[in-house]
């Protein structure tokens, strides 16, 4: 059902507004003031700048004479209120010429005592841009200094009068629009009980859903739908544009119209002006790549069958939105991978981005031991304004606008500072983060990864390690310990349960490297390091003693899972064949290894074949 336009109740500013103008001498309205906002005219909402919306809700509540002021036309009157306006710009000994009177910062000050002191019917004095009359709040230039301190004096002699035509008391009223309170001097705005601040904030979903209708008629096939029908795609507007400003619904529907959308893909319209492209990988995959996946997969991920089939379960979810329900802006997937070091966590992750784009370079990674500190959450998102590297970004967000569509892999999340973790929350709820530049950042069509070692391992009371699980218990047993530290991790060690209820059942917990398929990742590897050599005009054969003795050496210890059998057969294999190749005979290409020794350096019988 759409919402009638009576039943929509004024925005909280205009009723904080309502309730104060008897009470108060100045107002700041602050916060949401460079957007569209609703006026309620009679049976219809029109969306107003703030200065014209107002002016429309201080009519309403009596005002007649109403004036503006800002640096570039100094005062104005309102194109409907001329009449009322300029014999107020003339009582406070201004020459006002066709509705406008040309004014800088000096002039202003030397009116502001006039306007607060004319007699008659209640007046209203709109700043606009108050914010771009200081240069800089903490050092203010003399005739900043005396506008203020004028304004701040005013404020606590003026005095309430009988409007005797509304039978209620007012004051000549100076409202400042600024974008932050702390724009104005702090000693005009704290502690004086003669100024209200009014924060303004974004639009609700009852006013997106109100104006929604409205500027959606633009679009195509929209006015001759069926009520159901446009009902459905108006729903989806409002969800898909929370967080964003009446502005920037208009923009979408105008982008949309630009771009031949109907009305019908509304939702598609909001994607492109959110991470501003017009193509949709996601849409580009193709679904018999994803079917046959698991053989992809598993030739590069050994022995993680569960984790696999999960992590493609979530995959198809985001390709195909089943399950979405009313997704909003939140990123199209989310996995947090749990297990031992070096079982194939990464590996997996960037099979995923491989599958997904073709390329495993295309996810974004990043070691969140690195972000351990309290203040590295600015490396994410960039540092606020005043600070060093303002203007830089964060490393995330930046990453993230260059490439909206992405897989983003977050390693060894819980080494993280706890600060940055309520970041994710913003991420994983909402979709968006607003970056120390102030530019909002979307992530809804990134798939989320994170991993860590929680549940392996647990810290004494002397500092050291102590081992939760090993390599000898059996997977459903490793996997219900992990699951326990990971949940006490987050409940009671973070206090942050939220994080949980945001990833939900998609934490998937990865087996330890078992002996059978140790030995298939060690024939993997071995194959990949001899192939490297065959590409290069090398070829290389090794005899069943020296195969047999180089896989005990490689897999005798598997406490670093497929990562330490990389390590070992470098040590055991690839040095030492980079040893005998450069001293053999330069012109041979075929060589054969007999036998491998380890020692306290690993020596090769090398054979050449002719």
């Amino acid at each position: 059902m759409l919402e009638k336009t009576k039943e929509i109740p004024h925005a909280r500013w205009v009723r904080d507004l309502e309730r104060f103008l008897p009470l108060k001498t100045h107002f700041v309205l602050c916060g949401n003031v460079k957007d569209l906002h609703l006026v309620r005219q009679g049976e219809t909402l029109s969306p107003l700048l703030l200065c014209d919306a107002l002016h429309a809700e201080l009519k309403r509540l009596g005002y007649r004479r109403i004036i503006f002021f800002d640096l570039l036309h100094g005062f104005s009157a309102p194109a409907n209120g001329r009449s009322e306006a300029e014999p107020l710009m003339q009582a406070m000994g201004l020459n006002p010429v066709e509705g406008r009177a040309p004014a800088g910062i000096d002039r202003f000050s030397e009116t502001l005592d006039r306007f607060v002191e004319v007699q008659g019917e209640p007046a209203a004095l709109i700043v606009d841009f108050a914010s771009r009359l200081i240069a800089r709040t903490d050092n203010l230039a003399p005739p900043e200094h005396n506008l203020f301190t004028r304004a701040l004096i005013l404020s606590q002699r003026a005095r309430q009068r009988y409007d005797q035509s509304q039978k209620k008391l007012f004051y000549n009223t100076v409202f400042w629009i600024a974008e932050r309170e702390n724009d104005l001097p702090v000693w005009l705005t704290v502690d004086n009980p003669m100024l209200r601040t009014i924060m303004i904030s974004k639009p609700d979903h009852h006013e997106r859903r109100a104006i929604a209708p409205q500027i959606m008629q633009a679009m195509g096939g929209f006015a001759d739908a069926a009520e159901d029908i446009k009902s459905q795609a108006v729903e989806t507007f409002v969800l898909d544009t929370e967080g964003l400003l009446l502005n920037d619904m208009k923009a979408i529907v105008q982008l949309g119209r630009a771009e031949k959308l109907p009305f019908s893909e509304i939702g598609n319209a909001v994607r492109r002006y959110k991470v501003g492209v017009t193509e949709d990988p996601w849409a580009k995959i193709d679904r018999r790549r994803i079917a046959d996946a698991e053989t992809f997969i598993r030739r590069r991920v050994k022995g993680q069958d569960q984790a696999v089939t999960h992590t493609l379960d979530i995959v198809k979810r985001a390709i195909t939105g089943i399950g979405a329900g009313k997704r909003g802006g939140r990123p199209r997937g989310v996995a947090f991978f749990a297990g031992p070091t070096g079982v194939g966590k990464t590996e997996l992750a960037k099979a995923i981005t491989s599958l997904l784009f073709n390329d495993e370079n295309a996810y974004i990674r990043f070691d969140m031991s690195e972000f351990s500190a309290e203040h590295s959450d600015q490396r994410l998102i960039g540092a606020p304004p005043g600070y060093i590297g303002f203007d830089a970004g964060g490393e995330l967000t930046n990453a993230v606008r260059e490439k909206p569509f992405s897989v983003i892999l977050f390693d060894e999340i819980e080494k993280a500072h706890p600060r940055i973790l309520d970041k994710f929350l913003q991420i994983l709820d909402d979709g968006v983060l607003t970056s120390g530049r102030g530019d909002r950042v979307y992530f809804s069509e990134a798939l989320i990864i994170f991993t860590s070692n929680l549940g392996i391992y647990r810290q004494d009371a002397s500092g050291g390690r102590q081992q939760l699980v090993n390599p000898d218990d059996k997977f459903e047993t490793v996997r219900s310990r992990v699951l326990d530290e990971i949940k006490s991790y987050f409940k009671f060690e973070l206090g942050r349960p939220e994080i949980l209820n945001r990833i939900g059942e998609n934490i998937i917990v990865f087996d330890f490297v078992r002996d059978h398929i140790a030995r298939e990742i060690f024939r993997h590897l071995l194959q990949q390091s001899i192939d490297s050599l065959a590409e290069q005009g090398m070829e290389i054969t090794l005899s069943e003693r020296a195969l047999g003795d180089l896989e005990a050496l490689c897999i005798a210890d598997l406490s670093n899972g497929g990562r330490g059998i990389r390590n070992h057969l470098e040590i055991h294999f690839v040095n030492p064949l980079a040893r005998a190749l450069f001293a053999a005979d330069p012109k041979a290409s075929r060589f054969e290894v007999e036998s491998v020794a380890a020692g306290s350096v690993t020596q090769l019988s090398l054979h050449r074949r002719d």
